[in-house]
Parts: C-alpha cells; sequence; structure tokens
C-alpha cells in the first residue's frame, strides 16, 4: 500500500510565497516521476511541475520562474517552492507519484492568494 500525504497549504497575500511538501510512505523502493498537480473550481487539472528519478524538471508555463520543484529519495517526499503567488495560483495542490505501472495521488492542499 501506498499513501501521498500534501501539506503545506494555505492563506498567502499576492507576492507571498509558500512550500508545499508531500510524503511518500508504504511499500516504496524507489518512485519514478513525482510531480505537482492544480485544480481550480471549473478549470482543467493542470500541471505544475514534475521532476524525475534523475533529477530532470519539467514546470508548467504559467509557474516557470517563480516556482521549483524539488525530490527528497531518503525520506520519499517532493516539495514544491513557491514564489511571487499571484490570485491566478489559487487551486487544490495535489501530489502525484509514479512508479512502474502504477500512479498515486493525494488528497490535495488548498492553495488560496488574496489580491
Amino acid at each position: 500500500q501506498v499513501q501521498l500525504v500534501e501539506s503545506g497549504g494555505g492563506l498567502v497575500q499576492a507576492g507571498g510565497s509558500l512550500r508545499l511538501s508531500c510524503a511518500a510512505s508504504g511499500s516504496i523502493f524507489s518512485i519514478d516521476v513525482m510531480g505537482w498537480y492544480r485544480q481550480a473550481p471549473g478549470k482543467q487539472r493542470e500541471l505544475v511541475a514534475r521532476i524525475t528519478s534523475g533529477g530532470s524538471t519539467n514546470y508548467g508555463d504559467s509557474v516557470k520562474g517563480r516556482f521549483t520543484i524539488s525530490r527528497d529519495n531518503a525520506k520519499n517526499t517532493v516539495y514544491l517552492q513557491m514564489n511571487s503567488l499571484k490570485p491566478e495560483d489559487t487551486a487544490v495542490y495535489y501530489c502525484r507519484i509514479i512508479i512502474p505501472i502504477n500512479n498515486y495521488w493525494g488528497q490535495g492542499t488548498q492553495v488560496t492568494v488574496s489580491s
């Protein structure tokens, strides 16, 4: 069994910063890809950032230059450092990990950015 627990969401003012964490636990030896997605009400779920086991990263166009994804393989944890937050970043942020064949989703953590 694998569990993903996100944390770090909250309310911040525009221009502020937030750091999200996602810890994976269970029967895990190694994780291929770890990533963050977000979904705002009435909107499609979109990729925020992803990172491979080799450290390669990919970011959604709207967050490039502002967000940074990283991972701690020893802790099976992925982080998302969000800087210069904008109201349009408001959404539920979901953690996703991919282990061969299977993918797992966390429950999400709400991020709200006030103007």
